[in-house]
């Protein structure tokens, strides 16, 4: 009976370390602002960004496995220009009154080696949800220089294809894939 309890306790203890091995992350909303660039009338490609996103990150590294949940705020959209800014705000583009933020959540990371080099996941723009893959580039975790505490980061990117989220004003003059770039950093709690 003893041997059983025994063994029962070691089970636990190894299950418990298990669940401990994750650590969470908080995004850091001043060192990530995601960008977005698009072919305009076949002439540029310009870019807008988003002033504020929010986000976590649970990282187990030894298992390989983890989950990112990021928050845009779209009302926090930037075109270096308040007409054009106002414009995209519009409800048949990114209707920010009606949908005020988009969302990327996944719970599959992929790993090479330690470093998280992708995920897949759910993205969420204008009420609709589709699968999206995310590549992460540059990912690592060091002691941040002022404050000690670890910190984790890397660049993300993607692309996706607006009219699969009902933004098919202009197309094909301005174009209907999207590049999307958000550098994360993200601080262990």
């Amino acid at each position: 009976m003893m041997r059983k309890h025994l063994i029962l306790v070691v089970v636990g203890a190894f299950a418990s370390a298990g669940a401990v091995a994750a650590d969470r992350y908080t995004v850091d909303p001043t060192f990530t602002v995601p960008t977005f660039e698009i072919g305009h009338l076949g002439f540029t490609t310009q870019q807008g960004r988003f002033n504020h996103a929010t986000g976590t990150v649970v990282l187990d590294r030894a298992a390989h496995k983890g989950s990112v949940e990021l928050i845009i705020d779209t009302k926090s959209l930037d075109m270096s220009s308040a007409a054009w800014t106002r414009h995209l705000a519009e409800p048949d583009l990114f209707n920010s009154e009606k949908y005020p933020t988009m969302t990327f959540q996944a719970s599959t990371l992929t790993f090479k080696g330690d470093k998280v080099v992708g995920a897949d996941g759910m993205f969420t723009l204008r009420g609709i949800t589709k699968p999206l893959r995310v590549t992460v580039n540059g990912f690592r975790c060091l002691a941040h220089p002022m404050t000690k505490k670890e910190v984790c980061g890397g660049d993300v990117t993607a692309v996706i294809k607006r009219s699969e989220f009902g933004m098919t004003k202009y197309i094909p003059e301005v174009s209907d894939e999207i590049s999307i770039r958000v550098p994360v950093e993200a601080h262990k709690d």
